[in-house]
């Protein structure tokens, strides 16, 4: 049977109408995909505007199927889940931008910034600390730096933070060299023995110079090791360069001075440097330490906070007393009450004191002027908005 050359003839066209026709139906189904995703990304866009977020998922998540290939859109998506909280699916989407191998450098750098985004809001701090730190060299390393000191701070992390803050140290040198000061002061606070702990202090008072913390954490140190030589020198370096500090240490100050060996005395007349600095500043941590003095060596107090010409101690309700006249504190109050209860209980009952002295309670606390979280003790570091030196050294009853 000899093949018919016809037929041959006939398929070579047949096969390039079917080809065309083939392209045509291809090109026909991209124009429709390409349409609709226009149409949904800009209804996502619109629904977004209007706060409709769950709607604005649906559209964007549509655009994304049908256009895959986009980075854009996946960035958009992957930013939309990780306001909205859900971050399991922002750290898949992300994940696999990564694992795209058509991504430019900087499409990769950014697919990486987001990842290390959904994994700090998500609270994955060592998960984010990776991420954080694969952006070196990338247009986003100062800010993933900041994070990563915010992530080492959180952790209380010193010797990590104080890395990344000296190399964050080059664009803000006055900013981060408190921020190192500090992390030499915790570290130190942090050592085996006090030794170690002074010597580090001495070191950042040396780095900082202007820095209020070394002081007061040595003089802290000194009082609590007996160094009464030491510790007057700090107290005198205080009271010259930063007298409002020097209410967080009275309290410390008052129970080296009464303690049986008084090693203060030979070098620093303490009640003396405390009724200057109480008539500079009235506040109440100062108050309380002229009324432990009173109360432990009526002869300490070398004169009286008022106006009176009797030269022997006043009693502790009238430091209380005085302390009203020139400035109203319910506190002040609640002491004064407290101290005269035994000759007044006849008119005033003990439930009385009671109630207004836990009334006072709030009053004797410490605020961050940042966010405003109270504590009871003062805080270098603000455990709400984590700010640094936003505790001023008085407590609420005193402003």
């Amino acid at each position: 049977m000899q093949f018919d050359v016809t037929w041959l003839l006939l398929l070579i066209p047949a096969t390039f109408v079917l080809g065309w026709l083939a392209s045509r139906f291809d090109f026909r189904q991209l124009q429709l995909q390409n349409r609709r995703s226009p149409k949904a990304y800009f209804r996502g866009l619109n629904h977004l505007l209007k706060g409709e977020d769950d709607a604005a998922v649906a559209d964007f998540e549509q655009a994304v199927r049908n256009d895959p290939d986009t980075p854009e859109l996946q960035f958009a998506l992957g930013h939309l889940f990780r306001e909205r909280g859900q971050y399991n699916p922002a750290v898949r989407l992300h994940e696999h931008l990564l694992m795209r191998a058509d991504l430019s450098p900087a499409e990769r750098q950014r697919a990486q910034h987001a990842l290390a985004m959904d994994y700090t809001r998500a609270g994955i701090l060592d998960r984010a600390e990776q991420a954080l730190t694969r952006l070196e060299g990338s247009p986003h390393e100062t800010q993933s730096r900041q994070i990563r000191l915010a992530i080492y701070e959180r952790l209380r992390d010193w010797p990590h933070a104080a890395q990344v803050a000296q190399l964050l140290q080059r664009e803000q040198a006055a900013l981060y060299t408190r921020r190192l000061t500090h992390y030499a002061c915790e570290q130190a606070l942090q050592a085996p023995h006090w030794e170690q702990s002074i010597a580090q202090l001495q070191q950042a008072r040396a780095r900082d110079p202007h820095a209020p913390r070394p002081l007061v954490e040595l003089a802290r140190l000194y009082t609590q090791a007996g160094m009464g030589e030491h510790a007057a020198q700090v107290f005198t370096t205080l009271e010259s360069a930063h007298p409002e500090w020097l209410a967080l240490l009275a309290h410390a100050f008052v129970q080296l001075w009464i303690s049986p060996s008084n090693p203060l005395k030979p070098h620093i007349n303490l009640p003396e440097q405390l009724q200057k600095l109480y008539q500079q500043q009235p506040n109440t941590d100062l108050l309380e330490a002229l009324v432990t003095l009173l109360a432990a060596d009526p002869t300490t107090a070398t004169h009286s906070t008022h106006s009176s010409s009797d030269t022997t101690a006043p009693p502790a309700a009238d430091y209380y007393l005085q302390h009203l006249r020139s400035k109203p504190s319910l506190v002040a109050a609640a002491r004064w009450l407290e101290s005269k209860a035994q000759t007044m209980h006849s008119l005033l009952p003990p439930e009385v004191v009671q109630a207004l002295e836990k009334t006072a309670q709030p009053l004797l606390r410490y605020r961050c002027t940042s966010c405003g979280f109270e504590g009871e003790r003062h805080y270098w570091h603000c455990p709400g908005c984590q700010a640094w030196d936003a505790y001023p050294p008085l407590r609420i009853g005193d402003f």
